[in-house]
């Protein structure tokens, strides 16, 4: 899955607009340094056009570092200081440890699927 800009250039982050979020989908299987720069850049895009609420679908990813974990913490804190949820869903194993490790399950919403996530924020 992958979406081109209007320059050609692969994107591989998507967003899709509902009623009162937006879902943004990870297209990458490894989330750090070479992509969580673009992530920020699709999570600030949507911030700025009014979206509060954000669901981060994790499905398609199954590594991530702490590039990834800031891109990750840059949206919880872009919706929080909206007055907004993020909502993580979908999170592989790996994933799941790398949060938990550093402890910022307590921190971040984390739900098991896209349609946990949009009762969440319903």
């Amino acid at each position: 899955m992958y979406k081109f800009d209007v320059k050609g250039i692969v994107m591989n982050f998507s967003t899709e607009e509902k009623d009162n979020f937006t879902v943004v989908v990870s297209g990458v299987e490894k989330l750090d340094a070479t992509n969580a720069s673009e992530l920020k850049s699709t999570l600030l895009v949507v911030n700025k056009n009014s979206v509060n609420n954000i669901v981060l679908d994790m499905s398609k990813s199954v590594y991530c570092d702490s590039s990834g974990l800031s891109a990750i913490l840059l949206g919880n804190r872009l919706c929080k200081d909206a007055g907004g949820k993020f909502v993580i869903a979908s999170l592989k194993p790996n994933v799941q440890k790398l949060i938990e490790i550093s402890q910022l399950n307590s921190v971040l919403n984390i739900v098991e699927s896209a349609e946990e996530a949009i009762k969440v924020l319903a």
